[in-house]
């Protein structure tokens, strides 16, 4: 059942076929860096070390394990919220509503995690499930993504996503065609966006730390600031997940394989590539050197963090007094553009503190390979693609106060630079 007349909105991501190679690219990049990860030249360009058969990437435990993981986060996710916030408004004008509860997810997840430890639960043993546990991921997303495709066959038309009901069902099937997919109050993609990923992607990096502490008898000093600046990332945006209702994910972008697998396999088992790699290939680092680390994982922690805040406590009340001095530019439709602050810097700011922490966490590894870098490379591409569909999005909704705007604000996210 196709949408009527389609999707008017330009297609992404090269259309069908990219989506069709993307399909297949997305899963065997993330085996491709799980298996060079632990591989003696850890080449991140090189062949992978060998190709798993069947054998190593099946293994009922690792689904049952997964399951269980996804099950309790769901049973997390529907405890009471320390508050119920609304989304965006939709098409038909209505608001949706959703749980803020991410962080008391974190909280009794590692409260949880911690018992089961204290009462034998081998968390050393993880890493050695990672391919099995990636493909059982792998699978769910596909799954998961039939799911999503043959739901939304049958939902109204004011639910799809602007860019998700093409009419060709590979494309469709890849970027999702219902935007706000849900059973009863049970939202699949505000649920999947900061929940099982973000979350098991600490534990697979405690995971990590606990087995080099087997082996080397302690963790390493790059190991320890791994974890912390990647806690620090994964506490933020659960303590502000309220934010996450007004990004390009939740408003515009439907919920289909794209999103379902790079939130539930992309995030935990490639975001962890870092600690993965210290695991097999220990990096000397002195406190010096550690220091500055630090310092740049703090300068690009206090860019991010804000720019969102900032961006965030305007678009809750232009008159708060931490924003009612910035200048802004009127728009058509009656929102506001800030051009000063952190926004009248550069036009994703929020951006540009993302990159330096990616840089942060790679350089505990050392600058001998490559690998570790992976996450700062592909993050900058996959920013600098996420900003382009944000300019022509707000060049078709803003029109003139954008131009306006970019002739303000020059530089998109490096000063300067880019």
């Amino acid at each position: 059942m196709a949408p009527p007349q389609g999707s008017r909105a330009p297609l992404e991501f090269g259309g069908p076929l990219g989506a069709a190679a993307l399909l297949l690219l997305l899963p065997a990049t993330m085996f491709h860096l799980l298996l060079v990860a632990r591989s003696g030249p850890a080449r991140l360009l090189g062949p992978p070390p060998y190709l798993p058969g069947l054998e190593a990437l099946w293994s009922p435990q690792a689904l049952l394990l997964w399951l269980t993981w996804l099950g309790l986060q769901a049973a997390l996710y529907l405890l009471p919220a320390r508050k119920v916030a609304e989304g965006q408004e939709l098409k038909d004008k209505s608001r949706l509503c959703y749980p803020i509860n991410g962080f008391q997810a974190l909280v009794l997840t590692a409260l949880l995690v911690g018992l089961g430890t204290s009462a034998g639960l081998p968390l050393g043993a993880l890493p050695e499930m990672l391919l099995p546990l990636a493909f059982s991921a792998t699978l769910t997303a596909f799954i998961f993504s039939l799911f999503l495709y043959m739901k939304a066959l049958v939902a109204p038309v004011s639910a799809l996503a602007p860019g998700g009901n093409s009419g060709n069902p590979i494309y469709d099937f890849f970027l999702g065609r219902e935007l706000n997919p849900r059973i009863y109050f049970f939202d699949f993609k505000y649920f999947c966006e900061l929940r099982p990923g973000l979350i098991g992607w600490v534990i697979i990096n405690l995971a990590l730390l606990v087995q080099e502490a087997e082996l080397r008898g302690s963790p390493s000093l790059a190991m320890w600031l791994v974890n912390g600046f990647q806690l620090l990332y994964v506490g933020d945006a659960l303590w502000h997940e309220e934010a996450v209702l007004t990004t390009m994910d939740i408003t515009h972008d439907g919920f289909g394989f794209m999103l379902a697998f790079g939130d539930l396999a992309w995030v935990p088992f490639t975001y962890s590539l870092q600690a993965q790699f210290l695991l097999y290939h220990p990096q000397p680092l002195g406190l010096p050197m550690a220091s500055i680390i630090c310092l740049i994982n703090a300068i690009g922690y206090y860019v991010f963090r804000g720019a969102n805040s900032q961006k965030n406590t305007f678009r809750r009340n232009p008159s708060d007094p931490r924003v009612a001095g910035l200048e802004t530019i009127s728009t058509a439709t009656g929102r506001q553009l800030l051009v000063s602050g952190w926004w009248g810097i550069v036009r994703h700011p929020n951006y540009l503190g993302d990159l330096i922490m990616a840089l942060a966490w790679s350089l505990p590894c050392g600058v001998s390979h490559l690998l570790p870098y992976f996450y700062l490379l592909y993050f900058t591409a996959l920013l600098v693609h996420r900003e382009a569909r944000d300019e022509r999005q707000c060049l078709q909704k803003y029109g003139l106060a954008w131009h306006e705007y970019c002739r303000r604000v020059p530089y998109r996210i490096v000063p300067y630079v880019y």
